[in-house]
C-alpha cells in the first residue's frame, strides 16, 4: 500500500487521531522528523473538525487508526478530509464499519497503532532513501521481536507487582518521557490509568519538567520517569538525576534493563516504547487485580452522549 502511495507522489505526511492514536501519531512525528526530510505532522481529529488545517491538501497522505471503526471524532474527521480530496490510508480492526469503507486505503489487523504508524513510516523513509537499514531492522524484527517482548514482560512482572501493589491507590501520579516515548507516556496516563483504571495522573515531556512541574514536586509525591535510548535519552536522564535531591517516591523504568536478543543496540532506541509498553502491560494486569476493577469498564466512554 504504502509503495503505491509512493509511486502516486504526495507533498506530505499528516497523522491524524484522537485520544490514544493521537498519541501514537505525536510518536510517529517524533520517529520520523530527525531522519527524514518528509514533511510530517500530527493532528487532533476533533480539532481538525472545527477549525481545519490548510497543511492538508490533495496530494496529503493521512494516516488513521480506529480499532471500532465508530470513533465520533475520527469519523466526523474523515468526512472533512473527503472535501479536500486527501488520500486516506486507515488502519481500521473492524473491516465492516462504515469508517472501513470511507477510506482509500483500509488494512484490519488487530495490533497496536504504534507499531503501524512505525511500519508505514519507516517504509515511506526508505522509499526515499532515508533509511538504508530498512531491510536489515525489519529482518531482525522478524526474527526476534515478537519473543524478544514476551521475555520482557516476563522479566518485568515481579517489579509490575510491586510497583502495582504500591501505587495502585495513589491520590495522583506524575509519569514523566521524552523522545519517541512521549505519546505513549501521554497515552498510559491519560488512556490506560485515567480511563481504565480510573486513577488521576499528570503526564509532563521531560523537557518541560524543570520548568513548573518540579516546583510541586516533595517528599512523597509519585512520580515514574521512563528513560528510553533514542536521542532524547539525556532530558529524561536529567530528570531521572535530579529526582533524588527532592523526591523519595519516584521510579525510573529504563529499557537498558531489559535484553532484546538478536537486535542490534543501534535500534534499541527505536524500539524503546515497546519495552516500555510491555513493562506497562504488566503492572496494568496486577492493577486490575488489586483493584478489582476490569479495564474494559466505563464509567461514561460511549455510555453517555457528549
Amino acid at each position: 500500500v504504502v509503495d503505491k502511495i509512493n509511486a502516486e507522489g504526495y507533498s506530505n505526511v499528516c497523522w491524524l487521531g484522537i485520544g490514544g492514536t493521537y498519541a501514537s501519531a505525536m510518536q510517529a512525528v517524533i520517529h520520523m522528523k530527525e531522519k527524514s526530510a518528509i514533511e510530517t505532522f500530527y493532528q487532533n481529529a476533533a480539532e481538525y473538525v472545527v477549525t481545519g488545517n490548510k497543511r492538508i491538501t490533495s496530494k496529503t497522505l493521512v494516516v488513521i487508526s480506529s480499532v471500532s471503526g465508530s470513533t465520533e471524532e475520527i469519523v466526523a474527521a474523515v468526512k472533512k478530509l473527503e472535501k479536500v480530496h486527501a488520500t486516506i490510508l486507515g488502519f481500521i480492526d473492524n473491516e465492516n464499519a462504515p469508517l472501513a469503507s470511507m477510506v482509500d486505503y483500509r488494512i484490519s489487523y488487530p495490533t497496536d497503532e504504534q507499531l503501524k504508524f512505525f511500519m508505514v513510516g519507516d517504509r515511506l523513509m526508505n522509499l526515499v532513501g532515508e533509511f538504508p537499514d530498512y531491510e536489515d531492522f525489519y529482518k531482525e524484527l522478524d526474527t526476534h521481536f515478537a519473543e524478544d517482548i514476551v521475555v520482557v514482560e516476563k522479566k518485568a512482572d515481579d517489579f509490575a507487582l510491586k510497583f502495582a501493589e504500591k501505587h495502585h491507590e495513589d491520590d495522583i501520579h506524575y509519569f514523566v518521557g521524552t523522545g519517541n516515548q512521549w505519546g505513549a507516556t501521554y497515552s498510559y496516563a491519560m488512556c490506560y490509568w485515567e480511563e481504565q483504571h480510573w486513577l488521576k495522573t499528570k503526564s509532563i515531556e521531560a523537557a518541560e519538567f524543570f520548568h513548573g512541574m518540579f516546583e510541586i514536586v516533595e517528599r512523597d509525591t509519585p512520580v515514574t520517569v521512563y528513560v528510553g535510548e533514542d536521542t532524547q535519552r539525556p532530558l529524561s536522564e536529567r530528570v531521572a538525576n535530579f529526582l533524588p535531591q527532592i523526591c523519595g517516591n519516584y521510579t525510573i523504568i529504563d529499557s537498558k534493563e531489559y535484553d532484546l536478543p538478536g537486535i542490534s543496540e543501534k535500534y534499541r532506541g527505536t524500539l524503546s516504547p515497546f519495552v516500555f509498553h510491555a513493562i506497562n502491560n504488566r503492572i496494568d494486569a496486577h492493577i486490575e487485580h488489586i483493584n478489582r476493577h476490569p479495564m474494559d469498564i466505563r464509567r461514561y466512554y460511549r455510555q453517555l452522549k457528549y
